[in-house]
């Protein structure tokens, strides 16, 4: 018996007819047409669409073309299966539209803090205000292309692992990668022993602060340092106290005085390509925080995110330790795709296990999808060049970016060493000059973020891809301008609420830190 149709069933889905060869898919261009046809009314709610054979027949491609392009229709929501009756046409829930404002703006909170700069760094609306102030470099400078193919030859021979939860240490063959990595550079990394995969190095820092710290510990950070793990570690109820970051690395007197006085759990340090400063770790500096850290017996975690920025092989903590005290945390977030979030862990086998355990507490596996397409990146051995390529252009846009800096008075301590930031004096409050370019649509990370202290200061991190945002720097320049001429008029340009650095003590009085 056939169906008569009624009126409220279509006949067809009118004006559509397949483009073969085309960029899109069969399935794509149908389902399109469709989901067009119901947003424009001329599909309406309730109406019965042709069955599979009757919109195959009648546009010439095949019933499993017609099948996929429903199926995606009715995941998007816009049609629903009725079991025995066909595909009809969905009603759409009717939202209110939201008030217009302004598509630049950022909204800015009483305190321009970490959880500000995160949430504009991250917008809900998938715009990102200079995203090299989230840490990342501009899509166009990474190989996506590399990354992609690693993808896709991942996907022609998935293996078990993908479908179940995979191994609480990580994906092996990414471990072996990542231990000759390691081992190349002199390190005795062992892919068993000494490696297990985080997601990313944010994760890795937390999984350690979550096995190693309670309630009252003290752990040192660098001042200035990475922002995000000053409130984390404060949220665990721990005392945060810094130690100032010199040009060869953290300043060695100061960490012994704060080791002998207040007898830390841990010391979390960025050595090589120091995040925001761009300094690296010495010889003579690498070798005293080590002892310190022996004979005050703290463990030392060794944030290595930045290290391939580092031309040749970097001094590491971890290196010279062979992984007894210090705990190296890496990634390839930097360098490769930063929604892959695959890093790793490397330290004494004893702790090893710990943090496994650990791991499995707070998220049980990582996502070994990700974790195969680095290691084919890494297999391949177009990483190596891909970071040689890369690090030649971050080194020239550092370059182009403190020329154009010093041309507007803001210069850094000292010329960095390598990577993706520059660290400089304004001369001006920088929590102001932030607050004033997020109301135009520009986000900058001021140093007061950077200081455990939370000390508002006159220096500030700014991206070196920023040579390629005209926008960016014409809005620097004027902000510049207008507060420096309120400083020389005498009007107050900086937060009441908080201690000002000036210019000439930032980064040589060396305070001493106190608890966040």
């Amino acid at each position: 018996m056939t169906h008569s149709p009624s009126p409220a069933e279509a006949q067809a889905v009118p004006g559509w007819r397949p483009v073969r060869r085309a960029q899109r898919s069969l399935v794509d261009q149908l389902a399109d047409h469709i989901a067009g046809q119901i947003r424009n009314h001329g599909l309406r709610p309730g109406m019965r669409l042709p069955s599979v054979r009757a919109m195959a027949a009648e546009a010439g491609v095949s019933r499993f073309t017609v099948v996929q392009a429903y199926d995606q229709l009715v995941a998007l929501g816009l049609i629903q299966s009725r079991k025995g009756s066909g595909f009809y046409v969905a009603a759409q829930p009717a939202f209110e539209a939201p008030a217009r404002r302004d598509d630049t703006r950022l909204e800015v909170d009483s305190a321009f803090d970490t959880a500000f700069l995160l949430r504009s760094m991250f917008r809900s609306d998938g715009r990102q205000a200079m995203a090299g102030n989230a840490g990342l470099l501009p899509a166009e400078w990474l190989d996506s292309d590399m990354v992609a193919a690693a993808v896709r030859s991942v996907g022609r021979s998935l293996s078990v692992g993908v479908v179940g939860y995979g191994d609480p240490q990580g994906y092996r063959g990414l471990r072996q990668r990542v231990a000759s990595m390691l081992q190349a550079q002199d390190m005795p990394a062992h892919p068993d022993h000494n490696l297990m995969t985080v997601a990313g190095v944010t994760q890795g820092l937390d999984l350690i602060a979550r096995s190693l710290l309670r309630p009252g510990d003290v752990v040192l950070v660098e001042d200035p340092g990475w922002f995000l793990i000053f409130g984390r570690l404060a949220a665990y109820g721990v005392r945060v106290v810094g130690v100032p970051r010199r040009a060869d690395g953290p300043d060695t007197a100061k960490l012994a005085e704060l080791a002998r006085s207040l007898r830390p759990r841990l010391f979390i340090v960025n050595t090589a390509v120091h995040n925001p400063t761009g300094f690296t770790l010495s010889a003579g500096v690498a070798h005293e925080v080590l002892r310190i850290a022996e004979r005050y017996d703290f463990l030392v975690a060794e944030d290595d995110t930045y290290s391939d920025f580092h031309p040749g092989t970097p001094l590491r903590l971890a290196t010279l330790d062979r992984l007894d005290r210090v705990i190296l945390v890496g990634g390839f977030s930097k360098t490769l795709a930063a929604s892959l979030r695959v890093g790793y862990i490397a330290t004494h086998p004893q702790r090893l296990r710990q943090f496994i355990d650990m791991k499995l507490l707070c998220g049980l596996t990582t996502p070994e999808l990700g974790e195969q397409v680095v290691s084919r990146v890494l297999a391949e051995g177009k990483y190596r060049r891909h970071i040689e390529r890369l690090r030649a252009r971050v080194d020239q846009a550092r370059h182009q970016c403190l020329a154009r800096l010093a041309e507007l008075q803001c210069q850094p301590w000292q010329p960095p060493h390598a990577g993706m930031f520059v660290w400089v004096d304004t001369g001006v409050d920088t929590e102001v000059l932030a607050r004033r370019a997020a109301a135009r649509g520009v986000l900058f990370a001021p140093g007061v973020l950077f200081s455990p202290e939370q000390k508002a200061s006159s220096w500030m991190r700014l991206p070196v891809s920023m040579v390629d945002d005209p926008a960016s720097w014409a809005t620097l320049r004027a902000l510049l301008a207008a507060a420096r001429g309120d400083q020389a008029a005498g009007q107050p340009s900086r937060s009441a609420s908080r201690a000002y650095t000036s210019p000439a003590s930032a980064m040589s009085s060396r305070p001493t830190p106190t608890a966040l």
